[in-house]
């Protein structure tokens, strides 16, 4: 009778199995994914331009995906504690890091992470682009790159620009622009793009470099003259203005928002974010929305994101070494 029973037992789990390949709920965690709410850590503070981005993606995406998408903010160290949870987390796409084109910049202007940028992530999408944009005071008497480089040869060390502070996007224009010119500018380095405005349009600083967002009404309204663009493509929301690569310099900064998963999430769960990402970013709304913000909705596929930001550690390497910018 026992072993009769014990037979009987075994034929039970047997099919049980067959039927559940994958435990009692019967879910594959890659093929049902996701199946539970995903967090979005911005490792910036509320209201900034990397949580804007992102809380205007968040809700499109959770409709398409089929669950809560939540914006965890975990700002502190110029972005890097954020990063930093994130490149901790279970690897299962439930946790995503969405940040800015300084996650390139960090790694090569601070001596010790807790984390490695090219092997704890692997990238997702890029979601969007925000210019920066050359700016000078009225009173400057250049026009375009070619004057701004004639001028800087005649008066070495007498200029100077703003940027939002050490180590920024930037930051890191500026200093390629002399590093590819051989032009001697001053760095004043700023907290936030407000103040910078501020003080260019009373001519306590000669030129800036910020965000088009920050300066294009003050453009528009004569107040600054845009000189260029530092992105490789002119920009939507101003197409008039040129960009640096017009004039013949190698001087491209990109800045972007984008969305990285910790190293060995799944492909399959990957791929499944990707493509959610790229129908959001195609969608009309969505699109005028950013573009209200100043950005600009541009998605990627994982290669393309991954291949941009190795490029971009490698280069920023050069720029932050050649011009020995240090961590304020």
């Amino acid at each position: 009778m026992a072993r009769s029973i014990l037979r009987w037992l075994i034929i039970y789990l047997l099919a049980t199995a067959a039927l559940f390949p994958f435990g009692a709920a019967g879910q594959d965690p890659v093929k049902d994914y996701p199946n539970r709410p995903i967090k979005f850590i911005v490792p910036y503070p509320p209201a900034g331009g990397t949580d804007i981005v992102a809380r205007t993606l968040n809700e499109p995406l959770a409709t398409l995906l089929g669950q809560p998408i939540i914006i965890d903010n975990r700002g502190g160290a110029a972005g890097n504690v954020g990063t930093d949870i994130a490149a901790k987390a279970v690897p299962d796409g439930y946790t995503v890091l969405f940040t800015l084109s300084s996650y390139t910049i960090n790694p090569k202007l601070y001596d010790k992470l807790p984390f490695d940028a090219e092997k704890d992530f692997v990238a997702i999408s890029l979601a969007a682009m925000i210019p920066q944009v050359l700016v000078a005071n009225p009173n400057v008497p250049v026009t375009n790159i070619k004057e701004l480089i004639a001028l800087a040869r005649a008066q070495p060390g007498k200029l100077n620009y703003a940027s939002v502070g050490t180590g920024s996007p930037a930051h890191i224009a500026g200093e390629l622009l002399k590093l590819k010119t051989g032009i001697d500018m001053v760095h004043v380095p700023y907290k936030g793009g407000g103040p910078a405005i501020t003080d260019i349009l009373g001519g306590q600083v000669q030129l800036a470099f910020v965000s088009l967002p920050a300066a294009l009404q003050y453009v528009k309204a004569g107040r600054l003259r845009a000189i260029a663009v530092t992105s490789d493509q002119r920009s939507i929301a101003a197409p008039d203005i040129p960009t640096i690569t017009e004039s013949g310099i190698d001087c491209v900064v990109n800045s972007w928002y984008g969305a990285l998963a910790p190293a060995k999430t799944p492909p399959a769960i990957v791929a499944k974010l990707q493509a959610a990402f790229a129908r959001v970013l195609a969608m009309p709304e969505i699109r005028d929305k950013l573009l209200a913000q100043g950005a600009e909705a541009r998605s990627s596929s994982s290669a393309d994101f991954e291949r941009l930001i190795k490029e971009e550690l490698g280069k920023w390497d050069y720029v932050i070494h050649e011009a020995k910018i240090k961590p304020e």
